[in-house]
């Protein structure tokens, strides 16, 4: 039996730690990693346009599964492409091992053609970013950068230089159990008697929740019944807990709706239950709210606002913890107040798209987003552009926990969504696969558009086509500033699609969008709808000055998206009912 090189020992130790598929695009160094995985039953290589989409895809792979997904680039230029997806996955805690590829040992350092120093470069967007310098030490490397990835949640990169992959592996490498899962986190004891006190002692509490509360959701109605608090939660928090809740308040922030704002300000103590809400200037300043944070990462207790109390825990084990203990409030004038509020708040935007919208060109894109919702599969994965998708998403898409909303909400990147459906459709070709994109996104990467027609990937994407880049020229317009440098020159991307080899259909008119979203849907393969959309859709938000946005991509306060809450105000309305009448 021949003996293993390096480049397959290293494949066999992904396959041990349950990556199954590898994306990237081949070349030169990375050849011999290529070539292993192609005698290797346990992982498939996936043959990507770009390396950006590799890492996009890996890392909404991840966020799909939860496990290790990994994606590679040759050297110098293909691994450096991956840094934008990479980053993405980090920020978003995605577990994604990524191989960057380097020239000859021998060459390190001294200018070779196509040179770069990878494990400089992804220093910024890793927890672990190391070379391989001999084949002795790759083993016990890449089980490091595993575990690294896996246990904090984000991005391990490891170099490895062509010659060493081809180089035999040591007879005797040492392994080791991997570890392959988190575990979870539960807050000491002190901190869970201060802040049952401090629960106790509160008139009116609020809960807001993000993406720390996936899992926890049962946990947080629990409590908040017990309490009887109003619960508002950030973006990356709408799919894990804004279904089933007789206490959702909305969404605070640039996009918000509802009354969230109003409910972190008007309490005397806001938890803030496993979210990094980046907008401070959204939160109460401290001195007239008390403000509690639980997150399972330290590093992020206490950076947005000043804290009272700060718990180190996974939010599911600590309100398991601290609920059965907290004295059971029976005063719900707080609470009441905020639903009313909430209902009133969207029933005075529900307007904005729901008039003459059947004749109405070119298309309300919120409208779009509303119809998209009613028709798509109640498991279905929405994969969300930046920009002007993301509003659609957090105003029109309903949870119901079974649904997945994945974008990127972190970093904020362009050309995400399509990319990243990639990754979601491989974990199961069988679930409906939607990327929301815009026309400025879906340029970007449209060459992974091929991708999807070569892996005959069934990926569904609702183009909202308004020839611009929406966002940008919102931030010229409330700086003052002409729009300029924002207009796009675009195909029928309809016939693009078709031309490719996939389903394609534009829409003009709003009577023609149900019929093409439903024929997409029903095709076997991969298919776009190019709808034509409205560029001109802007509201304000709940509560809003222009000390508010210094941070995000709007550079003043005073407009955002269009109002409108699609199916939210139904959800509203349902929880008004649970107001005891006098």
């Amino acid at each position: 039996m021949a003996r293993q090189n390096v480049a397959e020992q290293f494949v066999d130790i992904l396959a041990r730690a349950g990556v199954r598929r590898l994306y990237g695009v081949v070349g030169d160094s990375l050849n011999p990693v290529v070539d292993a995985i192609r005698r290797n039953a346990a992982i498939d290589w996936v043959q990507v346009r770009h390396e950006e989409a590799a890492a996009f895809a890996a890392g909404a792979e991840a966020q799909i599964t939860g496990r290790l997904a990994a994606c590679a680039g040759s050297c110098g230029p293909g691994n450096l492409h991956l840094i934008n997806g990479l980053y993405d996955a980090h920020r978003s805690m995605a577990p994604v091992l990524a191989l960057a590829s380097h020239i000859p040992t021998a060459e390190i350092g001294l200018g070779y053609f196509q040179e770069t120093h990878p494990e400089r470069l992804f220093e910024e967007c890793s927890h672990y970013n190391e070379m391989i310098s001999s084949p002795e030490q790759m083993p016990r490397l890449v089980q490091t950068a595993i575990q690294h990835a896996v246990g904090r949640g984000g991005v391990s990169v490891v170099t490895l230089p062509g010659d060493i992959a081809s180089r035999p592996a040591p007879t005797k490498a040492i392994e080791h159990a991997l570890v392959t899962s988190r575990p979870t986190v539960r807050p000491g004891d002190l901190e869970i008697d201060k802040l049952v006190d401090m629960i106790d002692d509160a008139d009116r509490v609020t809960l807001f929740c993000g993406s720390g509360t996936a899992g926890a959701h049962a946990e947080v109605m629990e409590f908040a019944e017990r309490i009887k608090s109003p619960i508002g939660h950030a973006l990356r928090g709408k799919e894990w807990i804004q279904y089933d809740n007789k206490f959702d308040v909305g969404m605070s922030g640039l996009l918000g709706y509802g009354a969230a704002y109003e409910a972190t300000h008007e309490c005397d103590l806001l938890i803030l239950l496993g979210t990094d809400f980046p907008y401070n200037a959204f939160l109460p300043d401290g001195t007239d709210v008390k403000i509690v944070q639980v997150d399972v990462r330290p590093e992020r207790l206490g950076r947005r606002s000043q804290l009272d109390l700060a718990v180190w825990g996974d939010v599911r084990e600590t309100l398991r913890c601290l609920t059965p203990r907290v004295r059971m409030k029976s005063d719900r004038r707080f609470l009441d107040k905020m639903l009313k509020k909430h209902a009133d708040a969207l029933e005075g935007v529900i307007k904005a798209y729901t008039r003459k919208v059947d004749k109405h060109v070119p298309i309300h894109p919120e409208y779009v987003a509303s119809v998209l919702d009613e028709v798509a599969d109640d498991d279905a994965v929405f994969t969300v552009d930046t920009g002007m998708c993301n509003v659609w998403a957090a105003r029109y898409l309903s949870p119901n926990g079974r649904r997945r909303v994945i974008g990127s909400f972190s970093h904020g990147s362009m050309a995400n969504a399509m990319v990243q459906a990639i990754g979601a459709q491989f974990v199961d070709r069988e679930r409906q696969v939607v990327s929301m994109s815009g026309d400025g996104g879906f340029t970007m990467l449209m060459g992974d558009f091929l991708t999807l027609v070569q892996y005959e990937l069934p990926v569904k994407i609702v183009l909202f086509n308004n020839s611009s880049l929406g966002m940008v020229e919102l931030e010229m317009l409330v700086a003052g500033l002409p729009s300029y440098g924002t207009t796009n020159r675009n195909p029928d991307f309809a016939a693009v699609a078709r031309a490719a080899g996939a389903f394609g259909v534009r829409v003009e008119k709003p009577k023609q969008l149900a019929g093409a979203l439903k024929d997409a849907f029903k095709h076997k393969g991969p298919a776009l709808v190019d709808v034509v959309t409205d560029p001109n859709a802007l509201s304000m938000p709940p509560k809003i000055s222009a000390d508010m946005v210094q941070g995000f991509a709007l550079s003043a306060g005073k407009i955002v998206l269009d109002g409108g809450v699609g199916r939210m105000v139904q959800m509203a309305r349902s929880n008004l009912r649970n107001l005891p009448r006098p």
